[in-house]
Protein backbone atom coordinates (compact mmCIF):
# COMPACT_ATOMS: atom_id res chain seq x y z
CA UNK A 1 0.00 0.00 0.00
CA UNK A 2 1.70 3.63 -1.35
CA UNK A 3 0.59 6.80 -0.47
CA UNK A 4 1.17 10.11 -2.13
CA UNK A 5 3.94 12.40 -0.60
CA UNK A 6 2.15 14.91 1.56
CA UNK A 7 -0.36 13.18 3.07
CA UNK A 8 -0.61 11.57 6.43
CA UNK A 9 -2.65 8.36 6.70
CA UNK A 10 -3.54 5.93 9.53
CA UNK A 11 -1.02 3.31 7.78
CA UNK A 12 1.67 5.80 7.74
CA UNK A 13 1.13 6.49 11.40
CA UNK A 14 0.66 2.60 12.15
CA UNK A 15 4.16 2.33 10.10
CA UNK A 16 5.62 4.44 12.33
CA UNK A 17 4.48 3.59 15.62
CA UNK A 18 5.69 -0.06 14.86
CA UNK A 19 8.96 1.25 13.48
CA UNK A 20 9.69 3.10 17.01
CA UNK A 21 8.73 0.16 18.93
CA UNK A 22 10.53 -2.66 17.26
CA UNK A 23 13.30 0.04 16.79
CA UNK A 24 14.05 -1.35 13.32
CA UNK A 25 12.07 -1.16 9.89
CA UNK A 26 12.99 -4.83 9.43
CA UNK A 27 11.35 -5.84 12.12
CA UNK A 28 8.74 -3.57 11.78
CA UNK A 29 8.09 -4.72 8.32
CA UNK A 30 7.81 -8.44 10.26
CA UNK A 31 5.22 -7.31 12.67
CA UNK A 32 3.18 -5.40 9.69
CA UNK A 33 2.91 -8.42 7.14
CA UNK A 34 4.93 -5.64 5.20
CA UNK A 35 8.58 -5.30 2.78
CA UNK A 36 11.35 -3.45 4.50
CA UNK A 37 11.12 -1.17 1.40
CA UNK A 38 7.09 -0.08 1.74
CA UNK A 39 7.70 0.44 5.43
CA UNK A 40 10.63 2.68 4.34
CA UNK A 41 8.64 4.54 1.98
CA UNK A 42 6.08 4.94 4.46
CA UNK A 43 7.84 6.65 6.75
CA UNK A 44 9.82 8.75 4.05
CA UNK A 45 5.79 10.17 2.89
CA UNK A 46 5.33 10.74 6.33
CA UNK A 47 7.83 13.12 7.27
CA UNK A 48 7.38 14.90 3.85
CA UNK A 49 3.87 15.56 5.22
CA UNK A 50 5.47 16.60 8.47
CA UNK A 51 7.93 18.85 6.75
CA UNK A 52 10.52 17.35 9.72
CA UNK A 53 12.45 14.59 10.39
CA UNK A 54 10.81 12.06 12.55
CA UNK A 55 13.60 9.25 12.53
CA UNK A 56 16.92 8.71 12.93
CA UNK A 57 17.28 5.83 10.28
CA UNK A 58 20.48 5.60 9.70
CA UNK A 59 21.61 4.70 13.18
CA UNK A 60 20.91 0.93 14.54
CA UNK A 61 18.87 0.47 16.53
CA UNK A 62 16.29 3.37 14.99
CA UNK A 63 15.62 6.52 17.20
CA UNK A 64 13.49 9.32 17.24
CA UNK A 65 14.45 12.90 17.08
CA UNK A 66 13.17 15.25 19.20
CA UNK A 67 10.25 16.13 16.10
CA UNK A 68 9.80 12.69 16.45
CA UNK A 69 9.14 12.44 20.20
CA UNK A 70 6.86 15.28 19.83
CA UNK A 71 4.76 13.16 17.33
CA UNK A 72 5.18 9.61 18.58
CA UNK A 73 2.71 10.81 21.85
CA UNK A 74 0.21 12.18 19.13
CA UNK A 75 -0.02 9.00 16.85
CA UNK A 76 -0.38 6.68 19.24
CA UNK A 77 -3.72 8.99 20.58
CA UNK A 78 -4.57 8.59 16.93
CA UNK A 79 -4.40 5.25 16.80
CA UNK A 80 -6.44 4.19 20.00
CA UNK A 81 -8.99 6.79 18.33
CA UNK A 82 -8.86 5.01 15.50
CA UNK A 83 -9.01 1.57 17.10
CA UNK A 84 -12.12 2.50 19.18
CA UNK A 85 -14.00 4.36 16.14
CA UNK A 86 -13.50 0.70 14.64
CA UNK A 87 -14.65 -0.91 17.47
CA UNK A 88 -17.79 1.54 18.17
CA UNK A 89 -18.92 0.59 14.48
CA UNK A 90 -18.43 -3.17 15.54
CA UNK A 91 -20.53 -3.20 18.20
CA UNK A 92 -23.51 -1.79 16.07
CA UNK A 93 -22.77 -4.01 13.37
CA UNK A 94 -20.18 -7.15 13.44
CA UNK A 95 -20.30 -7.29 10.13
CA UNK A 96 -18.50 -4.20 9.89
CA UNK A 97 -15.37 -5.51 12.13
CA UNK A 98 -12.48 -6.25 8.87
CA UNK A 99 -10.12 -7.66 11.02
CA UNK A 100 -9.16 -9.20 14.87
CA UNK A 101 -5.86 -9.97 15.75
CA UNK A 102 -5.74 -12.99 18.71
CA UNK A 103 -3.14 -14.18 20.86
CA UNK A 104 -3.57 -17.31 22.39
CA UNK A 105 -1.22 -18.96 24.38
CA UNK A 106 0.06 -22.94 23.05
CA UNK A 107 -2.19 -24.34 25.53
CA UNK A 108 -4.59 -23.86 23.68
CA UNK A 109 -3.38 -24.18 20.06
CA UNK A 110 -4.85 -27.94 18.92
CA UNK A 111 -8.32 -28.09 20.79
CA UNK A 112 -9.69 -25.16 22.22
CA UNK A 113 -8.53 -22.38 20.03
CA UNK A 114 -9.96 -23.98 16.65
CA UNK A 115 -13.49 -24.23 17.95
CA UNK A 116 -13.43 -20.40 18.83
CA UNK A 117 -12.28 -19.51 15.59
CA UNK A 118 -14.67 -21.18 14.04
CA UNK A 119 -17.37 -19.33 16.16
CA UNK A 120 -16.18 -16.38 15.84
CA UNK A 121 -16.01 -16.66 12.25
CA UNK A 122 -19.95 -17.30 12.02
CA UNK A 123 -20.79 -14.12 13.77
CA UNK A 124 -17.88 -11.68 11.96
CA UNK A 125 -18.76 -12.50 8.89
CA UNK A 126 -16.45 -9.67 6.69
CA UNK A 127 -13.59 -10.75 8.96
CA UNK A 128 -9.67 -11.31 8.55
CA UNK A 129 -7.98 -13.39 11.65
CA UNK A 130 -5.23 -13.28 12.35
CA UNK A 131 -4.01 -15.94 15.27
CA UNK A 132 -0.65 -15.76 16.99
CA UNK A 133 0.56 -18.58 19.65
CA UNK A 134 3.33 -18.55 21.78
CA UNK A 135 4.40 -17.81 25.90
CA UNK A 136 2.34 -15.42 28.09
CA UNK A 137 5.23 -12.85 28.50
CA UNK A 138 5.37 -12.74 24.55
CA UNK A 139 1.47 -12.13 24.00
CA UNK A 140 1.42 -9.25 26.49
CA UNK A 141 4.41 -7.68 24.56
CA UNK A 142 2.46 -8.12 21.56
CA UNK A 143 -0.71 -6.60 22.76
CA UNK A 144 1.18 -3.68 24.30
CA UNK A 145 2.68 -2.89 21.13
CA UNK A 146 -0.55 -2.93 19.64
CA UNK A 147 0.29 -6.05 17.51
CA UNK A 148 -2.77 -7.77 18.96
CA UNK A 149 -6.17 -6.45 19.78
CA UNK A 150 -7.18 -9.95 22.41
CA UNK A 151 -4.90 -12.07 24.22
CA UNK A 152 -5.74 -15.11 26.02
CA UNK A 153 -2.68 -16.22 28.32
CA UNK A 154 -1.65 -16.55 32.04
CA UNK A 155 -1.99 -13.43 34.14
CA UNK A 156 1.71 -11.92 35.01
CA UNK A 157 1.51 -10.11 38.08
CA UNK A 158 -0.29 -7.04 38.76
CA UNK A 159 -2.11 -5.26 35.64
CA UNK A 160 -1.06 -2.38 33.95
CA UNK A 161 -3.67 0.55 34.12
CA UNK A 162 -4.02 0.19 30.57
CA UNK A 163 -5.39 -3.35 30.75
CA UNK A 164 -9.22 -4.91 30.50
CA UNK A 165 -8.92 -8.09 31.93
CA UNK A 166 -11.81 -11.12 31.95
CA UNK A 167 -10.63 -13.91 34.40
CA UNK A 168 -11.64 -17.16 32.45
CA UNK A 169 -10.01 -20.27 33.57
CA UNK A 170 -7.82 -21.22 37.72
CA UNK A 171 -5.00 -23.63 36.79
CA UNK A 172 -3.58 -25.33 39.19
CA UNK A 173 -0.39 -27.11 39.50
CA UNK A 174 -0.06 -31.01 39.98
CA UNK A 175 2.29 -33.48 39.87
CA UNK A 176 3.20 -35.50 37.21
CA UNK A 177 5.78 -38.84 38.07
CA UNK A 178 6.81 -42.28 36.33
CA UNK A 179 4.13 -44.83 36.80
CA UNK A 180 4.07 -46.77 39.64
CA UNK A 181 7.48 -45.21 41.29
CA UNK A 182 5.61 -42.99 43.69
CA UNK A 183 3.42 -44.39 46.45
CA UNK A 184 0.24 -42.05 47.04
CA UNK A 185 -0.01 -43.45 50.43
CA UNK A 186 3.59 -42.81 52.02
CA UNK A 187 5.31 -39.58 52.40
CA UNK A 188 5.07 -38.24 48.81
CA UNK A 189 7.74 -35.92 49.15
CA UNK A 190 10.48 -37.62 50.60
CA UNK A 191 10.06 -39.89 47.40
CA UNK A 192 9.85 -37.26 45.48
CA UNK A 193 12.79 -35.51 46.49
CA UNK A 194 14.93 -38.70 45.90
CA UNK A 195 14.01 -38.35 42.17
CA UNK A 196 15.07 -35.68 39.62
CA UNK A 197 12.99 -33.20 38.92
CA UNK A 198 12.37 -32.39 35.51
CA UNK A 199 11.55 -28.62 35.18
CA UNK A 200 10.19 -26.13 32.91
CA UNK A 201 11.96 -23.12 31.61
CA UNK A 202 12.75 -20.64 34.37
CA UNK A 203 12.94 -18.17 30.76
CA UNK A 204 9.64 -18.46 31.23
CA UNK A 205 6.83 -17.22 33.74
CA UNK A 206 5.43 -20.13 34.09
CA UNK A 207 8.68 -21.64 35.41
CA UNK A 208 9.58 -19.14 36.99
CA UNK A 209 6.25 -19.03 38.89
CA UNK A 210 7.10 -22.47 40.12
CA UNK A 211 11.14 -22.19 40.89
CA UNK A 212 9.52 -19.22 43.05
CA UNK A 213 7.12 -21.34 44.94
CA UNK A 214 9.25 -23.98 45.46
CA UNK A 215 12.05 -21.68 47.26
CA UNK A 216 8.93 -20.08 49.54
CA UNK A 217 8.54 -23.93 50.28
CA UNK A 218 12.37 -24.30 51.17
CA UNK A 219 12.65 -27.04 48.80
CA UNK A 220 15.77 -27.39 46.73
CA UNK A 221 15.30 -29.94 44.45
CA UNK A 222 17.82 -31.57 42.37
CA UNK A 223 17.33 -31.09 38.36
CA UNK A 224 19.07 -32.24 35.08
CA UNK A 225 17.07 -31.17 32.51
CA UNK A 226 15.19 -27.56 31.94
CA UNK A 227 12.84 -27.55 28.67
CA UNK A 228 10.18 -25.53 27.47
CA UNK A 229 8.15 -28.36 25.79
CA UNK A 230 5.59 -30.29 27.64
CA UNK A 231 5.77 -33.23 25.32
CA UNK A 232 9.54 -33.40 25.89
CA UNK A 233 8.98 -32.43 29.30
CA UNK A 234 6.38 -35.30 30.00
CA UNK A 235 8.24 -38.04 27.65
CA UNK A 236 11.46 -37.82 29.84
CA UNK A 237 9.10 -38.62 33.18
CA UNK A 238 7.17 -41.18 31.35
CA UNK A 239 10.38 -42.97 30.83
CA UNK A 240 11.68 -42.61 34.38
CA UNK A 241 14.55 -39.57 34.23
CA UNK A 242 12.53 -37.92 36.92
CA UNK A 243 9.42 -36.26 37.76
CA UNK A 244 7.78 -33.00 37.21
CA UNK A 245 5.03 -30.14 38.49
CA UNK A 246 2.95 -28.67 35.34
CA UNK A 247 -0.63 -27.48 34.78
CA UNK A 248 -3.83 -29.57 33.94
CA UNK A 249 -3.61 -28.09 30.39
CA UNK A 250 -0.19 -29.51 29.64
CA UNK A 251 -1.43 -32.63 30.80
CA UNK A 252 -3.95 -32.41 28.74
CA UNK A 253 -1.88 -31.44 26.05
CA UNK A 254 0.45 -34.04 26.17
CA UNK A 255 -2.32 -36.77 27.00
CA UNK A 256 -0.72 -39.22 24.82
CA UNK A 257 1.50 -39.59 27.77
CA UNK A 258 -0.99 -40.47 29.94
CA UNK A 259 -0.83 -44.38 30.50
CA UNK A 260 3.20 -43.36 31.37
CA UNK A 261 2.44 -40.97 34.21
CA UNK A 262 0.69 -40.76 37.57
CA UNK A 263 -1.02 -37.89 38.70
CA UNK A 264 -1.47 -36.48 42.29
CA UNK A 265 -1.51 -33.39 43.94
CA UNK A 266 1.15 -31.30 45.29
CA UNK A 267 2.74 -32.80 48.64
CA UNK A 268 2.97 -29.09 49.76
CA UNK A 269 0.99 -25.40 49.42
CA UNK A 270 -1.31 -25.47 46.92
CA UNK A 271 -0.02 -23.50 43.51
CA UNK A 272 -2.18 -22.00 40.90
CA UNK A 273 -2.19 -19.70 37.40
CA UNK A 274 -5.25 -18.06 36.62
CA UNK A 275 -5.97 -17.99 32.77
CA UNK A 276 -7.83 -14.51 31.12
CA UNK A 277 -8.19 -12.65 28.43
CA UNK A 278 -6.80 -9.32 28.12
CA UNK A 279 -7.52 -6.55 25.98
CA UNK A 280 -6.65 -2.41 25.63
CA UNK A 281 -9.28 -0.80 27.78
CA UNK A 282 -12.22 0.89 26.18
CA UNK A 283 -10.90 0.20 22.82
CA UNK A 284 -13.15 -3.25 21.56
CA UNK A 285 -16.20 -1.95 23.64
CA UNK A 286 -17.93 -5.30 25.31
CA UNK A 287 -16.82 -7.68 22.25
CA UNK A 288 -13.31 -9.05 24.95
CA UNK A 289 -16.08 -9.85 27.47
CA UNK A 290 -18.33 -11.69 25.02
CA UNK A 291 -15.28 -13.60 23.75
CA UNK A 292 -14.47 -14.97 27.15
CA UNK A 293 -18.14 -15.68 28.05
CA UNK A 294 -17.68 -17.76 24.11
CA UNK A 295 -14.41 -19.55 25.33
CA UNK A 296 -15.86 -20.62 28.88
CA UNK A 297 -17.91 -23.56 27.28
CA UNK A 298 -15.18 -24.65 25.08
CA UNK A 299 -12.93 -24.67 27.77
CA UNK A 300 -15.74 -27.06 29.46
CA UNK A 301 -16.45 -29.49 27.32
CA UNK A 302 -12.69 -29.49 25.92
CA UNK A 303 -10.27 -29.35 28.24
CA UNK A 304 -12.21 -29.33 31.94
CA UNK A 305 -14.53 -31.98 31.60
CA UNK A 306 -12.26 -34.85 30.23
CA UNK A 307 -9.36 -33.74 32.82
CA UNK A 308 -11.33 -34.35 35.85
CA UNK A 309 -13.31 -37.23 34.56
CA UNK A 310 -9.46 -38.97 33.99
CA UNK A 311 -8.32 -37.37 37.38
CA UNK A 312 -11.55 -36.48 39.85
CA UNK A 313 -9.36 -34.62 42.49
CA UNK A 314 -8.56 -31.91 39.22
CA UNK A 315 -12.11 -30.69 40.88
CA UNK A 316 -10.71 -28.48 43.26
CA UNK A 317 -7.39 -27.37 40.79
CA UNK A 318 -8.94 -26.80 37.47
CA UNK A 319 -11.98 -24.05 37.54
CA UNK A 320 -13.77 -21.74 35.40
CA UNK A 321 -14.30 -18.53 36.29
CA UNK A 322 -18.66 -17.63 36.81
Amino acid sequence: MVSSPGKITLWGIEVFIATVEERSISAAARRLGASPSAVSQQLTNLEAAMGVPLLVRNERPVRLTPAGEIFRRRATIILDEAAQAKAELAAQDLSLLTRFRLGVIEDFEADVTPQLLAHMAGELTGCQFLLETGASHFLYGQLDARALDVIVAAELGAAADWMEIHPILEDGFVVAAPRGVVDPTGNVLEQLKALPLVQYTSRHYMGRLIADHLARQNLTMAHRFELDSYHAILALVGQGAGWTILTPLALMRARRFADQLDIMDLPFAPLSRTISLTARKGILQDMPARVAETLKPILRKTVVEPAIAAHPFLKKRLKLYE
